[in-house]
């Protein structure tokens, strides 16, 4: 019988290659979501080409009134998911903090923190009562200290690590597992939208490394959630090789 896993922000970076791994995996259906439609169009057409099923649905993690519609109008089929991954989530912007643009705090704080725990409110209580689960959410090594003119994204990616943990207490006396995967630099979209679409900047964030990439940390999601049901792999912190932290980097001129 296949497992149901629900992804929020499928759309591209992380989100996709979590979708392509577990549907190349076999033996999972997938509920796709995110908030660009023609986006999701086009990776549930490609996720479905490997002959996985899948669902995708439409909707803002940020809008509680939307996941709350979307959860609970899941078709009967789908209702039971077994592995949900929070990996919805952004940067916006690399200004000191008291220069910030007070709607991409908002947009993060929303997204990175208000999202993650909208879809653990609506999700987890029925891992619970069905006797099993997995919680899978990305954080970032962002969350393990702050960097210069980044303290806010830090900020929610540090939230994110205490909810997890916090999560994994609160679920100690179930089967239901928690997962808090940080990854360091990953060369997807991601600089791209923090630098509001100005890529000759984001391409400089990957200059001189071999950063890691979505399908990186799709493994080690896949990873997680495939190991034995007694062993719950708490935190995985997933770096280039030539990076030592946030912001200690070893770049080749």
């Amino acid at each position: 019988m296949s497992k149901i896993v629900l992804i929020t922000g499928a759309t591209s970076g992380i989100g996709a290659a979590c979708a392509f791994r577990f549907a190349k995996a076999g033996g999972y259906d997938l509920i796709l979501t995110g908030r660009n439609a023609r986006k999701l169009e086009d990776v549930t057409a490609r996720v479905k080409e490997t002959g996985c099923r899948v669902l995708p649905l439409l909707f803002d993690v940020r809008v509680r009134e939307s996941c709350i519609r979307a959860v609970e109008q899941l078709p009967s089929e789908w209702r039971e998911i077994d592995i949900l991954v929070n990996n919805a989530g952004l940067a916006l912007g690399l200004e000191p903090e008291f220069e910030g643009r007070f709607e991409d705090w908002d947009t993060m704080i929303d997204t990175n923190i208000k999202g993650l725990l909208n879809m653990t409110r609506l999700v987890v209580p029925g891992m619970v009562e069905r006797g099993r689960g997995h919680v899978i959410n990305i954080g970032s090594v962002a969350g393990d200290a702050a960097y210069a003119n980044g303290g806010v994204y830090c900020a929610t990616k540090a939230a994110v690590k205490t909810l997890t943990d916090g999560l994994r207490l609160d679920l100690a006396a179930t089967p239901v597992r928690v997962t808090n995967v940080k990854p360091g630099l990953v060369e997807t979209n991601f600089s791209n939208v923090r630098f509001h679409g100005d890529t000759q900047r984001a391409s400089r964030v990957y200059e001189g490394i071999e950063p890691l990439t979505g399908d990186d940390i799709a493994d080690v999601v896949l990873y997680a959630t495939q190991a034995p049901a007694h062993v719950q792999i708490a935190e995985v912190l997933v770096l280039a090789t030539h990076q030592a932290s946030g912001s200690v980097i070893h770049r080749e001129s």
